[in-house]
């Protein structure tokens, strides 16, 4: 075992191994310990060094190809050629490379954002009673005493002094899906390690009161991170993956086809590798990993900035701006989160504050008993209308013990001690169903009873049941097997506030193409009258995870999913995703683990409890659906310039290579030579990345932004023609317009002239192809476009356009480029609305 201390023996003998006690450490102790054994962090990946930054950078998959180009051409020395390649790499590495540092350090700070806090038993002083308070779970030690709640993430190792219908989520360890049942035994097995509960377990139920074993690299968690798993690729990375993989063929195969070819038709064999190579390395987006991280890296930060909204992974701000539904729970989100007691009903369905008064008994009991670190919103109304009502208090009573709420069993029980000497009572509060079914009803009450309460939540109303029973009093501990034989005692009914710009806010989710679904716990007619005061008006009101009759189970249209289970919940999203969706899912509550982690992207607000945290991608300030808003767009914001970019380099790449080997194929020489192509291909790499700064139209904020490999591969091979059309175009006025057919036999007049009109026509492309903006020329891409034309007019002419070969060119021809590339910008702008 990883635990600094056996957690073998009884409560008292492991206390005494760690030098603790039951009310805890003092101030003093805690942090003498703190300095000699360190902050309890697990040991996460160390920030990584610039080599092993640039080592990973070559492990990208166009970097491999690259390199090989490279290797290629200094095997059949093309010195030139495999110089020019590697001067390529070397920037593409060390600007991926400078920008995941960036990235990392923006990460890690905003992660620390979002640190949890524990609540732990600590003594000002020795003699001084215990106080519980928040600490940092940072400054947790071994030998502290803790307090753990539903929702709440173990933050250490710990052995249980005391539990309460504990049960915890540990697949991270060990795989299980279901919660695993824990106890505090004071002899328990050690091999059973029910007694134990490990970092980062999450409470799925119930209370406990644990002390700290062990702390930081000293857990069992720390221990399994030594040997990670591969992570699962995101939607964002399966995409990128794709159309990678797509060009890496058309790679592949360049070389081969341009030998053969001029081989059968030029017999040109081997001297037109390093022109077959250059050809290749024109496909290539280099500048790919550089752009992906500087935009999300930039946006997640803004974003932060400006909303408050934490991006943990990011990757997931892509997928953000990819959401076309998002899951949302109505409490809290569409309402407050701050019920009211509207009514109390006795079981004749007349006001009566019975039900009232033993809810209220439940809540505070539960709070007691159960250790709970703080009553939810339903208790705490309860409390606050019974105080007004000024009946007899919860604590005129003596609690015996405390079956604490999950979600699953929907129940909360607590046992009095009877009025009469060796009796106990069972106070049982929770979803009308679920204590109905547990109550002992003549014929038909069951359904007036069920009648009753569906016409208060066909109301807009929500609703507890209440029951009570008496039994023999016992030491034996209750569990949910006695929640049986039940006396029904009544009904208490909340309503809801509405959130005050839910509204407004749904519009505009709607507006960015979002459909909504709500998945609830509450009754159908609870959650569908607040949607329709809303003016959200739902198609369906199904029961669970159930479509209902006749409907496609993932089709995205507005449904209202009441009574759902956190099973329910992920099922739901799951059968949205396999549908073609990217679904988002706004949750807090431990409940919301399952669907969390099933979305493509999990958001919890930063008040949610730390399991619904953990399992979120996105952390927003506060749980409000405005912020999503805020969020989607940034995360449009940020694919729509990785989209560009793929847009532009790619279709303008594919042009200049069919060209090229177009006209490789006509000529008697080369149409540009090796080092010629890859200065140009360089150009146009640095241009680019003005894209990673750029600002999208509102166009493209407009709809679900998403990289699909098969829309980009039509998108490049229409544009990517007419690229080709234009360059060959350049080649026809070349070759009859200025000087007749011979005006082909000058070498470096028709290298230097292809290479003003490729700058050219790329520049054109940055600015009309761009994501939503097609046309406006202002902002860094319009400049990055006026620097690469430039480039194109004035390197041939210039001493180091002669050192590749270059030359200036006669006056007419320009006045003929601007004919052609009049004809080009129209051609090209239609086609870009077409394409939108």
């Amino acid at each position: 075992m990883a635990s600094e201390a056996p957690a073998d023996g009884t409560h008292l003998q492991v206390l005494r191994r760690l030098e603790s006690g039951p009310r805890g450490l003092t101030e003093a102790e805690a942090a003498a310990r703190l300095a000699a054994g360190g902050d309890n962090t697990p040991p996460a990946a160390r920030p990584a060094s610039w080599p092993r930054l640039l080592l990973r950078g070559t492990r990208d998959p166009f970097t491999a190809v690259l390199l090989v180009l490279g290797l290629v051409s200094a095997l059949v020395a093309s010195w030139g050629t495999a110089a020019v390649i590697l001067a390529l790499v070397a920037v593409s590495v060390a600007l991926r490379a400078s920008g995941e540092r960036r990235a990392d350090r923006s990460l890690a700070g905003l992660r620390a954002l979002v640190a949890g806090t524990a609540t732990v038993l600590r003594r000002p002083a020795d003699g001084e009673p215990p106080r519980a308070r928040e600490v940092p779970v940072a400054d947790l030690v071994p030998g502290d005493v803790i307090r753990l709640g539903p929702g709440d993430l173990v933050p250490a190792d710990v052995r249980l002094l005391r539990a309460r219908g504990l049960t915890v989520h540990q697949s991270a360890l060990t795989g299980e899906s279901a919660p695993v049942a824990k106890s505090a035994a004071q002899n328990p097995d050690p091999a059973a390690e029910s007694h134990l509960c490990f970092q980062g377990a999450g409470i799925a139920s119930g209370s406990a009161t644990a002390v700290v074993l062990a702390t930081g690299a000293r857990t069992r968690i720390a221990a399994a991170l030594d040997r990670p798993g591969p992570r699962e690729p995101s939607a964002f990375d399966r995409s990128v993956h794709g159309i990678s993989w797509v060009l890496i063929r058309f790679m592949l195969l360049t070389p081969p086809l341009v030998l053969m070819a001029n081989a059968a038709l030029r017999g040109r064999g081997l001297q037109t590798l390093p022109f077959a190579v250059a050809v290749a390395v024109g496909l290539t987006p280099e500048m790919l990993p550089v752009i992906v991280t500087t935009c999300l890296a930039r946006g997640a930060a803004l974003l932060a900035r400006t909303h408050g909204v934490i991006v943990k992974r990011l990757p997931a701000l892509h997928d953000l701006g990819a959401i076309d539904v998002l899951c949302v729970d109505k409490t809290g989100t569409l309402t407050q989160d701050r019920p009211v007691v509207d009514r109390s009903l006795g079981p004749d369905g007349q006001d009566d504050p019975g039900a009232l008064h033993w809810a209220a008994v439940n809540a505070w009991w539960t709070l007691q008993l159960a250790e709970l670190p703080e009553p939810d919103t339903l208790d705490e109304a309860l409390l606050e209308a019974a105080e007004r009502a000024g009946a007899d208090g919860p604590e005129a009573y003596d609690g015996v013990d405390a079956v604490p709420h999950d979600p699953v069993r929907r129940l909360a029980t607590v046992v009095l001690r009877g009025p009469c000497p060796g009796t106990h009572t069972l106070v049982v509060k929770g979803a009308v169903e679920d204590v109905l079914d547990r109550c002992s009803l003549a014929e038909g009450e069951r359904d007036r009873l069920t009648a009753l309460a569906r016409r208060e939540a066909d109301g807009g109303l929500r609703l507890l049941a209440v029951a009570t029973a008496r039994r023999p009093a016992r030491t034996r501990p209750y569990t949910p097997a006695d929640e049986r034989g039940l006396t029904f005692r009544g009904l208490v009914a909340f309503r809801d506030t509405l959130a005050p710009e839910a509204a407004e806010t749904l519009r505009g989710l709607l507006d960015l193409g979002v459909t909504v679904r709500v998945l609830t716990g509450d009754h159908p007619g609870t959650a569908a009258r607040v949607c329709r005061e809303l003016g959200w008006e739902p198609e369906r009101v199904v029961t669970g995870a159930d479509p209902g009759p006749g409907a496609e189970p993932a089709a995205a249209s507005r449904v209202v999913h009441a009574r759902c289970t956190p099973a329910d919940k992920a099922s739901v999203v799951e059968e949205l995703r396999a549908a073609g969706h990217t679904v988002g899912f706004l949750g807090d509550g431990v409940n919301d683990a399952p669907a969390l982690h099933a979305a493509d992207v999990g958001i919890a607000p930063r008040s949610a409890c730390a399991v619904a945290r953990e399992c979120a991608d996105v952390v927003l300030g506060e749980k409000d659906l405005a912020a999503v808003g805020h969020a989607v767009t940034a995360g449009r914001h940020s694919s729509g310039n990785i989209a560009s970019y793929l847009r532009v380099t790619l279709s303008s790449n594919l042009g200049n290579v069919l060209a090229m080997l177009t006209a490789g194929l006509l000529l008697p020489f080369l149409p540009m030579l090796p080092a010629q192509v890859l200065v140009q291909n360089l150009c146009f790499d640095a241009a680019q990345l003005a894209f990673a700064y750029d600002r999208p139209g509102a166009a493209a904020l407009r709809r679900p932004a998403g990289l699909r490999p098969r829309s980009f591969l039509r998108f490049l091979t229409g544009f990517g023609a007419l690229n080709a059309i234009a360059d060959l175009a350049t080649f026809g006025v070349l070759a009859l317009a200025l000087h007749g057919p011979d005006a082909v036999d000058d070498e470096a007049v028709f290298h230097s002239a292809w290479f003003t009109e490729n700058l050219l026509t790329q520049a054109l492309v940055m600015v009309l192809l761009r994501t939503g903006r097609g046309g406006a020329g202002t902002g860094p891409v319009g400049r990055a476009a006026a620097l690469l034309g430039a480039v194109g007019l004035l390197l041939p002419p210039s001493p180091l356009g002669a050192r590749l070969g270059m030359t200036a060119l006669p006056p007419a021809y320009y006045l003929l480029l601007t004919v052609v590339l009049g004809l080009y910008a129209p051609a090209l702008r239609r086609g870009a609305r077409g394409a939108r």
